[in-house]
């Protein structure tokens, strides 16, 4: 799961140096290792998503080889799409989109909120243009084995996340997964989705979910083809 800064330096066609300032100037999340950084792929793929930084797909062959995982389509089927979340902040918003997921019994709601609050401490989820992809910073935290989901939320009102553009976010997707591999699958899966123009412009809209589960897909079988 980690990389070196000259691997990410090659993945995204950048000289090491532009990751090096990556990391001590843009917060990109590195441990130094024996005088070297090392990059968690999940990690990487967060901030690029939050920075808007397209990762090509070679960061995810292993992961995605896997015919088990699900499909974008799939975890939107199993986390539902939900119309006119209420909320007056990033806290009672939160709250109230973890009422709507279908938790497994021994997972307690107020628990998963915590931590949902603890990973927006460390910076916010907010992926720009009034999009916020909150998620389990650890997803093992949810060994519970849930099923993959992902949870999409059209918020009754824009809320601020603090978002590196400045636009508060009016749409949630809140991802659950048991493991770290499933996690990592859906978030790239979402982050290529955001980079397709037919399915951000039916997110665009208003909120339709037989409109966008159609759109997921669509990108599905476009990937595939």
């Amino acid at each position: 799961m980690l990389m070196k800064a000259s691997e990410v330096a090659a993945l995204l066609h950048q000289d090491e140096s532009t990751v090096l300032k990556w990391i001590r100037k843009e917060k990109l999340p590195a441990t130094l290792v024996h005088g070297t950084y090392q990059i968690n792929r999940v990690d990487l793929l967060e901030w690029a998503t939050e920075h808007g930084i397209k990762v090509p797909p070679e960061l995810f062959e292993a992961v995605q080889a896997d015919l088990d995982l699900p499909t974008l389509a799939q975890a939107l089927e199993a986390g539902g799409i939900h119309c006119g979340v209420p909320g007056d902040d990033k806290l009672s918003v939160l709250r109230n989109v973890v009422n709507l997921l279908r938790l497994p019994p021994q997972v307690d709601p107020e628990f998963l909120l915590q931590v949902l609050l603890a990973r927006e401490a460390l910076g916010t989820t907010a992926v720009g243009d009034g999009i916020a992809i909150p998620h389990v910073r650890n997803p093992i935290l949810l060994q519970t084995k849930p099923q993959p989901a992902v949870s999409l939320c059209f918020l009754e009102q824009p809320i601020d996340f603090g978002a590196l553009d400045g636009i508060p976010v009016r749409i949630l997707f809140l991802i659950t997964s048991p493991t770290v591999k499933v996690h990592l699958h859906l978030l790239s899966r979402l982050a290529y989705a955001l980079h397709d123009q037919e399915f951000r412009g039916i997110l665009n809209n208003a909120c339709d979910p037989a409109a966008i589960m159609e759109a997921a897909r669509r990108f599905e079988r476009g990937k595939r083809s």
